[in-house]
This record gives structure tokens, sequence and C-alpha cells, in this order.
């Protein structure tokens, strides 16, 4: 089984032929072959790679990262809550667009997306805002961008309001402790830095915050605190029909993560990764969109070249046809294109890349 390409996206993105092999065998939901316990192992392995503390607890949700991340937003804010939304690229906008659906009491503080979020200001903000939510993407791929996690956290907690994070592109590829961090909500999704593939996202959470939710979901399908009482009290049962190959490709990348050694040592990778990455580039003569201490080792935007003879679209097929697919710009004031350097990817890959890029300049 080999890939015709390595996707150097942020997620979907290249799985391990072990992840892939998982899909292969079809299973019931109610058979004990498929179950073993396998979704409540998966729980609890997620709670273990967040934080040692017993506060937290998981639970998975059907669809797409997006889907997740609504269910908190439309579970978790109750009538008389308030959220403050940092917004500086197009999935903090997204969790503003949620909000507004959902008819949600909510404040959006926005800034550039090659701005990092001012610190300053979220601190005057909240201050002056008598907010009880937070809700900041950690990693915004929009530019690769890592926020400011720790000083985010820090002002959260001097100002009493619950921290909703969405790590969907960070999430077991950059190491953190959500308990020590005093998360409220972490949103991550199966095929992004486990390495897993698209069909169900998780949150992370507080257990009294879970609780929290009961009875004021705005969607039946969304509802945070029924998924998470079902899967707590049925061995791990989804409410609607359990997404039976990707949960087994995830139990597998669980395993592929321990065994490469952890968190840390993904991360270590990944570094590596987008190290070799900007600096060959910058070699290639291509320049990065954000300075060096803003970039997250998931995702690097990159000036596209000035020369007219240059078209993203044949760069792109050229690379396509050497074994590599990379991904279009996304910011609004910057003509660029993004390289990820996430999943089954290794320092060797980057070399081949730089080496296709190489022969692909001159379009």
């Amino acid at each position: 089984m080999m890939n015709h390409y390595l996707l150097l996206t942020p997620g979907p993105l290249t799985t391990s032929e072990s992840v892939k092999k998982a899909m292969l065998k079809d299973w019931c939901t109610w058979d004990d072959d498929y179950n073993l316990d396998v979704v409540q192992k998966i729980r609890q392995t997620l709670v273990a790679l967040a934080t040692p503390s017993n506060d937290y607890s998981s639970v998975l949700m059907q669809g797409s990262g997006t889907a997740s991340v609504e269910s908190v937003l439309g579970s978790a804010i109750l009538p008389d809550d308030k959220l403050l939304v940092i917004n500086n690229g197009a999935y903090g906008k997204r969790i503003a667009e949620i909000c507004q659906v959902l008819r949600l009491n909510h404040e959006v503080l926005s800034f550039k997306e090659t701005q990092a979020p001012d610190l300053a200001l979220i601190a005057d903000t909240l201050a002056h805002g008598q907010f009880s939510h937070l809700a900041m993407v950690h990693c915004e791929t929009t530019t690769g961008m890592l926020n400011p996690l720790e000083q985010v956290a820090k002002l959260c907690n001097q100002h009493q309001v619950r921290f909703i994070l969405d790590a969907m592109s960070s999430f077991g590829g950059i190491d953190m402790d959500v308990a020590a961090l005093n998360i409220e909500f972490l949103i991550s999704s199966a095929n992004k830095c486990i390495q897993g593939v698209p069909g169900f996202g998780f949150v992370i959470a507080k257990q009294a915050a879970i609780t929290r939710c009961k009875g004021n979901a705005k969607s039946l399908s969304l509802d945070l605190y029924d998924q998470w009482h079902t899967m707590e009290h049925a061995n791990g049962k989804w409410r609607f029909t359990s997404p039976t190959h990707v949960v087994r490709a995830f139990a597998q990348a669980l395993m592929e993560l321990e065994e490469e050694g952890g968190v840390s040592a993904r991360q270590a990778r990944y570094t590596q990764n987008q190290q070799l990455l900007c600096h060959g580039m910058q070699e290639l003569g291509f320049k990065a969109l954000l300075p060096t201490d803003m970039h997250s080792p998931i995702i690097t935007s990159f000036y596209s070249p000035t020369e007219p003879e240059y078209d993203f679209k044949r760069f792109y097929q050229a690379l396509k046809a050497l074994g590599f697919v990379i991904y279009p710009g996304k910011v609004s004031d910057a003509d660029c294109f993004r390289i990820g350097n996430i999943g089954e990817v290794y320092p060797e890959d980057i070399a081949r890349l730089l080496s296709a890029i190489a022969q692909a300049k001159y379009w």
C-alpha cells in the first residue's frame, strides 16, 4: 500500500500504512469484535495525553473538527454567559460565525491575519466586558501562526474566564497540560497530529464543565453532554452510528504515537521538519510570510514568487507530479501558499520536497 503523493497539508494528512490497514475490515457497531472497549481506551488515552489530572474527561463527536467546535459552543455557552472570541485568521472567524448562527451572546476581538493577538487589548477587554468564556485558536493554520497559549490562559485565570481552546491542528503535536493551563474545553480532530483519518473530532474537558452543559445544546446531534453521558455510561457507545473504520484507524494511530515516544517526540520531529523546510526554502529564494518567532511546527506560509511566469496552479501540478501536494494560500492581503509538515512525514521527505521544488521552480 503506497501513497501516490505526500499530503503536505494541515490535515487530512499522510497516514502510515498500518493506519490505512486498520480500515480494511468492516465492523458492526454492536459486535464485541469491534467494541472491545476501543472507544473507552481512546477516551482515556486522549485525557492522559492532555494532562495527568483526574478532573478531565473526553468525548468523541461524529463529523469534522468544526462540528466538534460547534458542539462545544452550542452546549457550553448558557443563556446568561458571554463569550469573547479571539480572531486572527479563518478559524477564529469560523468560531465567530458559529456564534452568529447559534445566536450566542458574544463579542469578537479581531486582529490582522498576520498579527499576533494583542495581549494588553485582550486583558483590557476582559476587565471591562463581563465575559464568562474566551475562545481562541491555538495554531491558526491560515498563516501557520502559533497563538500565545500560555499568556492567554494566564489572562483567563486572572479574570476568572472559562477558556475554550481550538487545538485542532496542535493537539498531539505540541506538548501541553490542559489542567496546568486551566483550559475548560480543548477541541481537536482525528485527522491532525494524532495522524488518523477524517471522520470525528474530540473534546477534552473538565468533567464539571461538561455536566454544566446538560440541557443547553442547540442541536440534537451535536449535544455534547448527551454524547458524553452515553459514552460514559454505555461502555463507549455512540448515540448515533459510530464511524467504525475511522475509530479503528485512530486507535492504531494512538498506538503509533506512543511508539514514537509520545507528544514530545512527535513535536521534535515536526519541529525538525519545519526548520529544515524554512531553511531550504530560503536557500531556494522563497520568503516566509511570518517572522520566525511566530511560526508553528505545523504549517508554514510562503510568499508567492513575483516573477510574471509564476502561476500557483502550474506550480502545484508540477509538485504533485513529483509526489507532493501543498496548500494554496488563505491570507486576505498576501499572495502566498502553504506547506505543512505533519503526518507521516520525516526529514528525508522534506529533503525530497525541496529537491522537487528546485525542479519545479521555473514553472
